[in-house]
């Protein structure tokens, strides 16, 4: 940017300050009318928190979901583990049907629910198959209990479903609905109304209702809990409910502490109320309005956008700490309030908006993400960055213009002035004549950084998100380590025609694949169980031969496996239904496993594949869906995708950079104290063995587009400086004593601003705001150090000699 235009930019902000002094009434009616009509999305603003909100609407992925739970239901279930002694004890037993009714009856949403209450129990009598509960004929002599227990632990199906392998652990599992109970009402008159156009599609069970569901059981299950009936209670509902009290836990922490740290700071820097209120009316209206937006959009409130509220304020309010301390120093120096005003906006009005602008590049880097809270979240927070500039170039100096805003009293900010100046120049004097060592310890430090990249390492599992002693995630550690779990990969086989499960081939590929799948461990962790309509089949085979364990196998007779699937349909037993359609065309394979960290998920994926194509006959085709497969793609998307917002990102500000400086090879090595510190973040992570998840994958993006507001308000100010002084040092000391009191300033507030995260309730949170902090921190010192540094090795010819030179 030459400086001709620079100069130009600057004066049009000047006529841009004598009319928002004119007009400043209008200028706040006008902008919190504006405000307020976005903000008043907040009452539409829902939350959501489900593995199926990681992707968008039309990712084949969740296409392939939806598909699935409107055939076979919902994958995701609530495991209730009961540890005791003998689960087969007679006072276990009659209590554990207490539960099971109690649950049955109480918890809402529910499509089914299995225990050993009611657990499947297909046997031959005579010539009749009878499928009939467990423990329908309830057992009131040892010798029918022992017959229930030998039963029970014979049958392969019960085992790590129902019961564990040593009789000490049972579960109760429970399936909700797939559907919400919204419209429910309307569905049930839908058929008798004549009318040529198709009922709208139901919507799916919602946030709010998996979260009724989990309070219910939780409610329910409290009451029995005691000791020989210890209960565990886990699956992907109580999780996701867990995660969801802990985000808004989260969201009500941090705002409350993201206020009161923007509040301590802003008292210490200005010493006057004016200069704590006036950034609040900046920046919360763009947090509300950013909030509100989504809330008219539609858009839900989802557990990566938790970060959103704190990051705005932290963040909207750098530029107003700008704008606010040119204006008072002006103030000090003389000026009047309106001259102040324009002094500022003609100063500073190009290096807010850059500011600003870089910012919102590093965050709108995100918008295009695979991973839908993460595109949201890009979108929406540069979206509330780009409110907060608009209030700080147009609402703030309207306030101020207002406000009688006059100069303190000398003697009491002298002081504290002065002491900072000297350690400014300090600072100065130091990184411009001593360059080459700066410069030597942050090449050994960006050493030490990139040695650290390459021991960085992968992890998206949303459970250890939870501490370690959460109630959610310790039943979630018990049940994978005695009933080797309650998450599931799900596959559907697709044999194309009516009744092509019937074909030997096919049933028979399905045996195989239990037999070669179950014994299968992936990442540390065992297959649980195996479960498809072959099962059904092998149990009825040998239910109508006698009840003779030999003929628990597949027929080998098309006719014969179609005339014993119409005998078990008509049995009674709704079973069926849950492993294939009405056609007979397509079959559920469920492989019941341990929770799984999302990133080795592909991995057992294609293992999954590839012994269903060796298994299966021609023709068959096979599509593995389910939540876990969601989590896995979900993982995937993030990390592909946050690849490619850091080059985005990185191009764009350093673009921008360039532009603004008006030279390539001083924007270039601009750049450098910007990349420095993600570099060295990302290694420090790498090197003290912090998984990068998909909030840590944030941090590059999101650090470069806040470092580089520092090194913009330097370079803007030392171009400025240089090119009247023509003197390195000159401009170095003139740059830093003007504006690297608010560079300090902010640099401390965007810091504590995200050390609040610190105080989460979830472990990745806690990570995410210490290394950001930390990219930040090291930012502000290269910016004070290395970018003299460097600005003194360029520009060697310009340094003048002076007798204090040591």
């Amino acid at each position: 940017m030459s400086t001709t235009l620079r100069h130009r930019i600057e004066q049009t902000f000047v006529r841009l300050g004598h009319l928002l002094i004119r007009f400043r009434w209008g200028v706040v009616i006008v902008l919190l009318g504006l405000m307020g009509g976005l903000a008043s999305g907040l009452t539409k603003l829902e939350m959501d928190t489900s593995t199926e909100s990681f992707l968008h609407e039309n990712d084949p992925s969740l296409l392939a979901y939806n598909t699935f739970r409107d055939q076979f239901g919902r994958d995701e279930l609530v495991a209730v583990a009961i540890e005791a002694p003998d689960v087969f004890d007679p006072d276990f037993l009659r209590k554990l049907k207490e539960l099971h009714v109690d649950l049955r009856d109480h918890v809402p949403h529910l499509d089914k629910i299995t225990s050993l209450i009611n657990a499947r129990n297909t046997r031959g009598q005579g010539d009749e198959l009878i499928v009939e509960d467990l423990l329908q004929t309830w057992p009131e002599t040892p010798q029918a209990l022992a017959e229930v227990k030998a039963r029970a632990l014979a049958n392969p199906l019960y085992r790590n479903t129902t019961i564990n392998d040593d009789g000490t652990v049972t579960m109760i599992i429970l399936r909700t609905d797939a559907y919400s109970s919204i419209g429910a009402t309307d569905d049930a008159l839908a058929g008798f109304v004549d009318s040529p156009e198709p009922a709208a599609k139901r919507p799916y069970l919602t946030d709010a209702e998996n979260s009724e569901v989990a309070k219910a059981v939780l409610e329910i299950v409290a009451k029995y809990d005691s000791p020989g009936f210890s209960i565990h209670t886990a699956g992907t509902p109580v999780v996701v409910d867990a995660l969801k009290r802990a985000m808004q836990t989260n969201m009500g922490r941090f705002t409350l502490l993201s206020l009161a740290i923007i509040a301590a700071s802003l008292l210490l820097m200005f010493r006057r109320p004016s200069g704590v209120i006036l950034p609040f009316v900046v920046v919360l209206p763009s947090l509300l309005a950013s909030l509100g937006l989504m809330g008219h959009l539609g858009v839900k409130f989802t557990i990566p956008i938790q970060i959103l509220p704190s990051f705005l304020l932290a963040v909207g309010v750098g530029g107003a700490v700008h704008v606010l301390a040119i204006t008072f120093d002006a103030l000090q120096r003389g000026k009047s309030r309106d001259e102040a005003i324009v002094y500022t906006l003609g100063h500073s009005g190009l290096a807010v908006i850059m500011t600003s602008l870089t910012t919102a590049a590093g965050l709108l880097s995100f918008a295009g993400s695979e991973t839908a809270p993460i595109a949201a979240l890009g979108l929406f927070s540069s979206f509330g960055v780009m409110i907060a500039l608009a209030n700080t170039i147009l609402l703030l100096p309207a306030l101020m213009a207002i406000l009688p805003l006059k100069a303190k009293a000398k003697p009491k900010v002298a002081a504290r002035v002065e002491a900072m100046d000297r350690l400014l120049i300090q600072i100065a004097d130091f990184s411009v004549l001593k360059p080459w060592r700066i410069l030597g310890i942050s090449a050994a430090l960006l050493i030490f950084g990139f040695v650290g990249l390459g021991q960085l390492y992968f992890s998206h599992a949303p459970f250890t998100w939870l501490p370690a002693d959460n109630p959610a995630r310790a039943a979630n550690d018990f049940i994978d380590a005695r009933m080797k779990g309650a998450s599931a990969l799900e596959v559907v086989i697709d044999t194309g025609r009516e009744n092509g499960l019937y074909e030997p081939a096919v049933m028979a590929g399905l045996e195989r694949l239990a037999r070669d799948i179950e014994p299968l461990s992936h990442a540390g962790q065992p297959v649980g169980k195996v479960l498809s309509v072959a099962d059904i089949l092998k149990e009825t085979n040998k239910a109508l031969h006698s009840n003779d364990p030999a003929f628990y196998t597949i027929p080998e007779d098309r006719a014969l496996i179609a005339q014993e699937m119409f005998l078990f349909e008509n049995s009674g037993s709704q079973d069926l239904k849950d492993f294939v359609d009405s056609q007979f065309s397509k079959a559920r394979f469920t492989i019941k496993m341990p929770w799984l960290d999302a990133i080795v998920v592909p991995d057992l994926i294609a293992i999954v594949q590839a012994k269903f194509a060796a298994a299966l006959p021609q023709g068959v085709s096979v599509e593995v869906t389910g939540m876990m497969e969601m989590l896995g793609k979900s993982a995937y998307n993030t990390i592909m995708s946050s690849a490619t917002s850091y080059l985005i990102a990185g191009v764009v500000i350093t673009l921008m950079m360039v532009l603004l400086i008006g030279d390539l090879r001083v924007g270039l090595v601009a750049m450098i104290p910007n990349f420095s510190p993600i570099v060295l973040t990302l290694g420090v992570m790498g090197w003290v063995g912090v998984p990068v998840d998909m909030f840590n994958i944030l941090i590059g993006s999101i650090a470069i587009g806040l470092v580089v507001d520092d090194t913009i308000h330097f370079m803007h100010n030392y171009r400025r400086y240089h090119h009247d002084t023509g003197d390195v040092r000159q401009a170095v000391r003139l740059t830093l004593t003007s504006t690297g009191r608010a560079m300090f300033t902010t640099s401390v507030v965007l810091c504590l601003g995200f050390l609040v995260y610190g105080f989460s309730v979830l472990n990745n949170l806690i990570a995410f705001g210490l290394f950001t902090a930390f990219a930040i921190l090291t930012a502000l010192l290269a910016d004070f150090f290395m970018a003299p540094a460097l600005m003194s090795v360029l520009h060697k010819a310009h340094l003048i000699p002076d007798d204090s030179d040591y």
